[in-house]
């Protein structure tokens, strides 16, 4: 039986000046704020990337690239092979990290998480392939991968109109109250009928809309029913005087996934936003005493190669 879903709470960018938004998150947990961005903005972002899937044979030959028809036969995801490919060069667009630091959505969190304003430097990019179940996220609370302080927030940022059957997010209202739900090891979902919170919000978010959350409020995707590839990207943002896990700003995979900051910088034109997060004095959860410790005391094998990882890169980009 399907879940009760209410419309979302919504409120258009127009009045933010005079809108209370953090006694509304703080309250709800999540608020949808209507046409933040610029439509040119994102489709130039959007262009880009629908060039790197088209290349990728992702799309039907025989429509705009910008229709993002996709190839079913072409369905892939993390771990895919294929997947790592296409979504490595996305990544290192110059544009996707522009645009995380974009003065609408700077204007928006500084409400939520004050003056010092720390913006997650890896933005993640979603790309959705339709009727492909195995993909789809479900009910989980982003803490759970972010870890660091929990008073971090998430905008999910659709980059075309995406009606529920391309997939949009819906939240559990008020789940954050809840603190961190019980999950799933090794997926971090959280089973739908233990997840805690005042019920479902979901619909359209349009082109330019932000979907903006606490990182302990429950959310999921929802089943990408059309025929297109649905393209979203999350950005992350916090007080910059509050800990942040250190996985956060380095890569902690290992060297044959081929993803560092070298690489991601290496077609850049400015250099405005490299490794902007070396001049912010930013604490570190877990520590780098603590993380030499770990590399040593964790349960597994994994954990304490993962750890010793984070602290070897940590040490390489950005040293004491």
């Amino acid at each position: 039986m399907s879940t009760p879903v209410t419309p979302f709470r919504e409120v258009h960018a127009s009045v933010l000046p005079a809108y209370p938004l953090k006694d509304e998150v703080d309250a709800h947990g999540y608020v949808l704020i209507r046409e933040l961005l610029p439509p040119e903005d994102l489709n130039q972002l959007l262009g880009e990337m629908t060039k790197i899937v088209f290349d990728a044979g992702w799309l039907l030959p025989d429509h705009d690239p910008l229709e993002r028809v996709a190839d079913a036969s072409a369905a892939c995801g993390d771990p895919d092979p294929g997947f790592k490919r296409a979504y490595k060069q996305i990544f290192s667009l110059e544009s996707l990290h522009i645009f995380a630091h974009h003065p609408a959505l700077r204007r928006a969190m500084h409400p939520l998480v004050g003056p010092r304003l720390l913006i997650h430097p890896k933005p993640i990019v979603r790309l959705m392939f339709p009727n492909c179940e195995r993909f789809v996220v479900h009910e989980h609370q982003d803490h759970t991968a972010i870890d660091g302080d929990p008073e971090s927030f998430t905008a999910w940022i659709p980059l075309h109109n995406c009606p529920p059957e391309l997939g949009s997010l819906q939240v559990l209202e008020a789940s954050h109250c809840f603190g961190l739900q019980e999950f799933e090891a090794g997926t971090g979902y959280i089973s739908r009928d233990t997840a805690r919170g005042n019920g479902w919000a979901g619909g359209q978010i349009n082109a330019g809309d932000v979907l903006i959350f606490h990182s302990l409020t429950v959310h999921r995707a929802t089943p990408n029913v059309s025929s297109q590839l649905r393209i979203s990207m999350d950005c992350r943002f916090q007080d910059g005087a509050r800990a942040i896990n250190p996985a956060e700003v380095v890569f902690a995979g290992g060297s044959s996934n081929g993803r560092s900051w070298k690489s991601t910088y290496a077609n850049w034109r400015s250099n405005d936003l490299k490794y902007y997060w070396k001049n912010m004095a930013i604490e570190f959860k877990p520590s780098r005493a603590e993380l030499a410790q770990l590399a040593l005391t964790a349960d597994s094998e994994m954990m304490r190669t993962r750890y010793a990882r984070i602290l070897s890169r940590l040490e390489t980009e950005i040293p004491n």
